[in-house]
């Protein structure tokens, strides 16, 4: 378990850099994006190793959020209103 969580770690740099170095905005949303994803399975496997189940919950709302923000942060960077 010791190696996801490490190989979680070097995921989680990895989309740091893409998100402080990326070129275009559309590039440092997809980084922000994934690092929303590993921190839902970081949630997952943590809830699996300790028998918690509240960090499903907290699983299941960093999804939800995560695709909501996805959503408006792509609106906006097209030059979108919210309610099109």
């Amino acid at each position: 378990m010791i190696k996801v969580f490490f190989f979680l770690a070097i995921c989680v740099a990895l989309c740091v850099y893409r998100i402080f170095r990326g070129p275009r905005a559309a590039d440092r949303m997809v980084g922000i994006d994934i690092l929303g994803i590993i921190v839902l399975i970081f949630c997952v496997l943590l809830a699996l190793h300790t028998g918690f189940e509240y960090y499903m919950n907290i699983a299941i709302a960093w999804s939800i959020l995560g695709f909501v923000s996805t959503i408006t942060l792509a609106k906006f960077l097209e030059g979108r209103n919210l309610d099109e």
